[in-house]
C-alpha cells in the first residue's frame, strides 16, 4: 500500500483510504432497496392523507348535521310560540277594529264601503241559427228584463202590506218581508227576516234586572220594542247608538209585561254572549241573507210550525267568527259577512 502524501508531520499520521464498497460488496442494493422502501412508504402516507381528509370531510358533514338537528330542536318552541303570539295579536288588532267601528257609528261618523271590482260583464251571443254578430247582447240587458216584472210584482205586495191593518206585522220600509209562509215551501235560512236596526234608546226593563228594553229603528217609520237578556254581558252604554242584526218577523210576544217585536241576533254561550257586529258600510234596514239560501221571508213565522227552532240548531259562527248557516255565511250583500267580536264556533241565538 503507498504511502498518501498526507504521511507528514503537517497532515498527522497516515490513515489508509478506502471505501464503503469494501467493507459491504452489497451496500448499493441496499441503497436501492431503502430507496424503493422509501417511495412505498410515501405512498402510503399520500393515501392515508387523503383518506384521513375525507373521514375530516365527513365528520364536518356530520357535525353540520348536528348543528343544524340541534338548530331546528331551539327553534321550533320558539316558532311555535311566535305563531302563537301572532295569532293573540291578529285576534286583538280584529278586537279593535271591530271597537273602532262601533265607536265611530255610535258617534255618527258613516261607514264607507269600499270599491268593489266587479268582474267583466260576458256578451253572449242569440241562438237564431247563422244571426250576425251584430245580433250580440249582454247579460246584464236579459238580467234587467227579468228582474222589472218581479220588482213591480214586490212593490205592489209592499203597497197591499202598507194599506193593511196594525196586526203587529212589519210594514214598509227597507226591507219589508213580501214572503207569505208557505208551508210547502223548505225551511231554512231564508224564511227569517234578519235586518239591520240601531238602538236609538234603551233602559233597563222596570221589572227584571236581566233584561233591556229597546227601541230600535229598522227602516219602517217608526221603531219597534225589542227586549233582550243582555244586562250582564252589554253595558248600557255599549247598547246606546249601536247597530245590529234583529229577527224581525218572530211573533210578537210579553217579556215581564213588556211586549217584545223581534229579537237581536248574538253569539251566545253560558259564559260570554256578544251582539253580532254588521259590515262596515252597513245601513238601518239592510236586510241579511246567504248566497246558498235565496228566497224571501216569512211575513210571521208561525209559531206551530217551529221554523225558528228548526234552524237554530245550524246557525252558528264558523272557526273565522263569522256567523253562518249550515256553513253558508251570513252577509249583507255588496258589503260583507256578519262577525262576533271574539266568539268562534258559537251558537247563535
Amino acid at each position: 500500500m503507498s504511502r498518501s502524501r498526507r504521511d507528514s508531520p503537517a497532515f498527522g499520521p497516515f490513515v489508509p483510504a478506502f471505501r464503503y464498497e469494501t467493507i459491504c460488496p452489497d451496500i448499493r442494493k441496499k441503497r436501492f432497496f431503502i430507496t424503493v422502501m422509501s417511495a412505498a412508504t410515501i405512498q402510503k402516507l399520500v393515501q392515508r392523507a387523503k383518506q384521513a381528509d375525507d373521514i375530516i370531510a365527513q365528520l364536518k358533514a356530520h357535525i353540520e348535521q348536528v348543528k343544524k338537528a340541534a338548530a331546528l330542536s331551539v327553534s321550533k318552541p320558539e316558532e311555535t310560540r311566535v305563531s302563537a303570539e301572532n295569532e293573540t295579536l291578529r285576534a286583538k288588532i280584529e278586537r279593535l277594529k271591530l271597537t273602532l267601528v262601533l265607536t265611530e257609528i255610535k258617534n255618527g261618523v258613516k261607514q264607507i264601503q269600499l270599491p268593489v271590482k266587479r268582474p267583466k260583464m260576458e256578451a253572449v251571443k242569440t241562438e237564431t241559427p247563422g244571426a250576425p254578430t251584430s245580433n250580440v247582447q249582454v247579460k246584464t240587458e236579459n238580467v234587467t228584463k227579468e228582474t222589472k216584472p218581479k220588482q213591480e210584482k214586490q212593490a205592489k205586495a209592499a203597497t197591499t202590506e202598507d194599506k193593511s191593518p196594525d196586526d203587529g206585522k212589519p210594514k214598509g220600509g227597507k226591507g219589508a218581508p213580501t214572503g207569505d209562509g208557505d208551508a210547502d215551501r223548505p225551511i231554512d235560512i231564508s224564511r227569517l227576516d234578519l235586518r239591520v236596526g240601531k238602538i236609538v234608546d234603551v233602559k233597563k226593563h222596570p221589572d227584571a234586572d236581566s233584561l233591556y228594553v229597546e227601541e230600535v229603528d229598522l227602516g219602517e217609520g217608526q221603531t219597534r220594542t225589542i227586549v233582550s237578556g243582555l244586562v250582564k254581558h252589554v253595558t248600557l252604554e255599549e247598547m246606546q247608538g249601536r247597530l245590529a242584526v234583529f229577527m224581525c218577523n218572530l211573533k210578537a210576544a210579553k217579556m215581564r209585561g213588556v211586549m217584545s217585536n223581534g229579537m237581536i241576533m248574538c253569539a251566545s254561550s253560558p259564559e260570554k254572549v256578544e251582539i253580532l257586529v254588521p259590515p262596515p258600510g252597513a245601513q238601518i234596514g239592510d236586510r241579511v241573507n246567504t248566497k246558498e239560501y235565496p228566497g224571501e221571508p216569512d211575513a210571521l213565522l208561525n209559531p206551530k210550525k217551529k221554523i225558528w227552532e228548526t234552524i237554530k240548531p245550524d246557525l252558528k259562527t264558523d272557526a273565522n267568527k263569522v256567523a253562518a248557516y249550515k256553513g253558508a255565511q251570513l252577509r249583507i250583500e255588496g258589503k260583507g259577512p256578519l262577525v262576533a267580536p271574539t266568539k268562534a264556533n258559537t251558537q247563535i241565538s
